[in-house]
């Protein structure tokens, strides 16, 4: 049976892939939902009557959830065709005036769990299987105030176009999705909400558009997809100006 695994699958963005993948993806007949709310797992779940659906309640910050997703995938030896690594957090601050837990988590969860399951999953890949990765648009430049979530996002920019030439011979496309910001819990989680001038004159992306261009550029094989014409700009402009003139306009 083949396996599509999602994290961060609860609510905004995570949501919509879960939605929409049959549209792009119909031959995936069971999926791994995860996150931390179950309930909401659940609810989703009972909305996908034609699939098969396993709710794994994981805080990807706790590393015992990656000891009880390898128990899970040893015992259970899934044929995983896609791994969507949605769950991430953002929180705006500067370093040493926002408590370190905060910023800590943030590596946590972008960085530590990404790479962690990403490095269990793989073994479970066959050929023509398919990794999402969600990145920002703060991948492009470092964002003052959202520094260590600007850094994290290029990490993970960074760690597609690495893995996509590693497992290129073994028939696995990698994607990482850079969008802009959306209208999801994420901004209010992380005290973006009325606390930046930046964000409040942003273009935004609609999440149903973005899970699916991010879903179709997947089935391509494209390895960076950046959503709306305004964001594919700011991309080719932070390649070619010189960054300390970039970070003075990308601060948030």
């Amino acid at each position: 049976m083949k396996t599509a695994i999602i994290t961060g699958a609860s609510s905004g963005l995570g949501r919509e892939f879960v939605r929409q993948l049959a549209d792009v993806f119909p031959g995936i007949d069971c999926y791994w939902l995860i996150a931390r709310r179950r309930d909401r797992l659940e609810e989703m779940a009972a909305g996908l009557p034609d699939k098969t659906v396993e709710c794994l309640g994981l805080d990807l910050c706790d590393t015992m959830s990656f000891v009880a997703l390898q128990e899970k995938l040893t015992a259970e030896q899934p044929e995983v065709t896609m791994l969507i690594n949605n769950a991430g957090c953002g929180y705006l601050g500067s370093l040493g005036q926002v408590e370190t837990s905060t910023q800590t988590r943030m590596i946590d969860l972008n960085l530590r769990a990404l790479t962690a399951i990403t490095n269990m999953v793989i073994p479970f890949m066959p050929e023509g299987s398919r990794i999402i990765n969600v990145s920002s648009i703060a991948s492009f430049c470092p964002n003052p105030r959202m520094t260590v979530y600007s850094s994290t996002k290029a990490y993970v920019s960074s760690f597609t176009v690495g893995l996509s030439e590693e497992l290129r011979d073994k028939g696995i496309t990698v994607t990482a999705v850079c969008p802009g910001p959306m209208k999801t819990e994420f901004l209010d989680v992380g005290r973006i909400t009325g606390n930046s001038k930046m964000f409040a004159t942003l273009p935004y992306c609609d999440q149903v558009r973005v899970a699916a261009g991010t879903l179709r550029a997947a089935k391509a094989g494209r390895t960076i997809y950046t959503p709306r014409l305004f964001y594919k700009f700011y991309r080719v402009v932070a390649k070619v100006a010189p960054v300390k003139l970039m970070v003075k306009l990308a601060k948030t």
